[in-house]
């Protein structure tokens, strides 16, 4: 898809806008001094395996599934439509079920919670301008209509925003979840449309991949074959 130049001029300004008024430096985070020092990111990703066996008993504590889903909700999304969509299954009955569309695959019914990362087809013409509410009116007016003409009757690029959130959030919570203790894996093993009723996902939404979040009873397996940087790292052009 071709983005015309003046577009990428006016997503610029307004990057530039936002962080002005923010405080923010551009490319970096602002740090809060008064939060606990918990595993930093890099720790957190060279530790993170896919588990697939969990404590079957273990029940992770609301307020630390609630701090796993506040960091899915920070995660990246295209004009910030925020078209995930997060159906958190903790009923074992319901577990039970996806377990069995997914081709019995035990840790969807042992880890304590099982996340479908869903997506909202429809998310840039739902309201979109409370994506931009807290905005200057200035970028609001200008960004808000581009959102309608980047997405509308262009079925594919929405389908294809909608896998790029699901995957960002998805890696957000496994990283998330890791900081805080837990083992997670995620999953793309099961029967999409199985799965799309037991959950009642709407028509206009599309099921992303599971994670399942809980304590590993068993240590993941060694890590497979790892390809080297000069592989897959390509300077300036392949």
């Amino acid at each position: 898809m071709t983005v015309e130049p003046n577009t990428w001029s006016k997503l610029h300004w307004i990057a530039q806008r936002l962080d002005t008024r923010s405080g923010a430096v551009s490319g970096g985070a602002t740090l809060n001094p008064n939060t606990k020092k918990s595993m930093n990111t890099l720790e957190a990703i060279e530790q993170r395996r896919s588990v697939k066996h969990y404590d079957p008993n273990f029940q992770i504590p609301e307020t630390d599934l609630t701090k796993i889903l506040e960091s899915a909700i920070k995660a990246p999304t295209s004009y910030n439509i925020q078209n995930w969509r997060f159906v958190v299954v903790r009923d074992p009955e319901t577990k039970t079920r996806l377990r069995a569309a997914a081709w019995d695959q035990a840790q969807v019914e042992e880890a304590s919670a099982a996340i479908l990362i869903c997506g909202d087809l429809k998310a840039h013409s739902r309201d979109p301008e409370r994506y931009w509410e807290n905005a200057p009116e200035q970028v609001q007016d200008m960004l808000v209509p581009m959102i309608g003409d980047f997405y509308e009757g262009k079925e594919e690029v929405q389908r294809d925003e909608v896998m790029r959130s699901a995957g960002l959030a998805g890696q957000t919570i496994m990283l998330a979840a890791k900081s805080l203790g837990y083992d997670t894996c995620p999953m793309i093993g099961f029967d999409p449309e199985a799965f799309a009723e037991i959950i009642n996902l709407p028509e206009d939404h599309v099921i992303g991949m599971l994670v399942v979040v809980g304590k590993a009873k068993e240590p993941a397996r060694p890590r497979g074959g790892q390809l080297p940087l000069e592989e897959v790292v390509f300077h300036d052009s392949f």
